[in-house]
């Protein structure tokens, strides 16, 4: 209790420069948990649709180091990736992007554009309306980041805007269906029936292909949805110039997403280690400036360890107030963002980032604890001979 005592009385004592000392972690803590929301973000932006994918392995065209649009799967592939033992159902999904024009006045968007075969792998599920029923038609199922930016529900039409050749086409579809985020290449996705695809996508001026249609990957889902590294090996085994990988695979091999996951998780480091340097060269300033009064407390007979635990104790309480000031800050401030902002605060992240906030204040404290330990009553008073 005395620990306790001689610690929240110093504080009280010295409000404004431990309220300095608050602040300033509180900003560390801010930037640490920016920092992690727009990792979260960015990564959402690349992996979402990827991740949340309904198979368990992705088959790209082999020797293209999995490169979503330099691969190319045929419907003979798709057809061999079927008969395999093990093989529950296989869709093609097919690749491009375009822009949402709005007559409202509100600003064109850009998005993914994603053929599927309605009711195989890689069609999302429809959270509002339903899916793809029909493999023509001008139907389209929208990536729910397209709803919230945009106000868009099921049952409104949406205009396509396409470079073909090197004229400008424009192409009416009917929302039917609203699912989840399932952004890829850091823009929303709609999905329309593979044929509708072919006919809307950005292409040159050759005609549109009327025969076999070939896709840029496959989703393959299992019967056993445990067996994805044997299954992986099975498929490359019994189907030609093909590679299979799991969806974590496939989507770390997106075109930036290593690199930019490794850059902000740097950021975040860096940051950890300037506050452990902040509140270690705070505390160990406010040592050397109290050494006569902890001379005189181990004089009067207070022992090494009620003078380590006041310092941790107060190092504790400061840096804890710091944190909860900068976590609250930051989510009230990330409310305040536009959905087009990628910063998302997720649970996991947020605990992560202020579970190793609390740990700084402590670690940067270590040296001004030990410091405390080394004074002596007689020297700190000048006393001594």
């Amino acid at each position: 209790m005395l620990a306790i005592y001689l610690a929240l009385k110093e504080v009280w004592h010295s409000k404004g420069r431990f309220l300095l000392i608050c602040l300033i972690v509180a900003l560390i803590t801010t930037l640490v948990l920016f920092i992690a929301a727009l990792a979260e973000g960015l990564g959402n932006g690349n992996r979402e649709y990827i991740q949340k994918l309904n198979g368990e392995l992705i088959v790209y065209q082999e020797n293209v180091d999995l490169s979503i649009p330099s691969s190319r799967i045929g419907r003979a592939t798709t057809n061999a990736l079927r008969r395999v033992g093990g093989v529950a159902d296989v869709g093609q999904v097919f690749f491009s992007d375009a822009t949402i024009v709005f007559a409202d006045g509100q600003d064109d968007l850009d998005i993914s554009l994603l053929g599927v075969e309605p009711g195989r792998p890689g069609e999302p599920p429809a959270l509002q309306g339903h899916g793809l029923g029909r493999s023509r038609g001008n139907d389209v199922v929208i990536d729910g980041n397209v709803a919230t930016r945009r106000n868009v529900g099921v049952g409104d039409t949406i205009i396509l805007k396409v470079t073909q050749g090197t004229d400008e086409e424009f192409y009416a579809l009917a929302v039917v269906g609203i699912t989840d985020g399932r952004q890829y290449s850091i823009r929303p996705g709609i999905f329309v029936p593979y044929l509708t695809w072919d006919k809307v996508r950005p292409q040159g001026d050759e005609p549109t292909s009327q025969g076999d249609l070939v896709s840029n990957i496959a989703v393959v889902k299992l019967v056993d949805g445990n067996d994805v590294v044997a299954m992986a090996q099975r498929l490359e085994e019994q189907v030609n110039k093909i590679e299979a990988v799991d969806r974590v695979a496939a989507y770390e091999a997106t075109p930036g997403y290593s690199a930019q996951q490794s850059t902000l998780d740097t950021q975040r480091y860096f940051t950890f280690f300037i506050g452990i340097l902040v509140i270690g060269g705070f505390f160990q300033i406010q040592t050397l400036q109290k050494v006569a009064q902890i001379g005189m407390l181990k004089a009067i007979g207070a022992s090494n360890l009620t003078i380590a635990l006041a310092a941790i104790t107060q190092i504790i309480a400061i840096n804890a107030l710091g944190v909860l000031l900068g976590a609250v800050g930051s989510l009230l401030l990330g409310l305040s963002f536009p959905p087009g902002i990628p910063i998302v605060f997720t649970g996991n992240a947020v605990l992560t980032a202020v579970g190793a906030l609390m740990l700084i204040g402590p670690l940067g404290g270590l040296v001004s604890v030990w410091a405390l330990l080394k004074v002596e009553p007689l020297t700190a008073l000048g006393l001594a001979q």
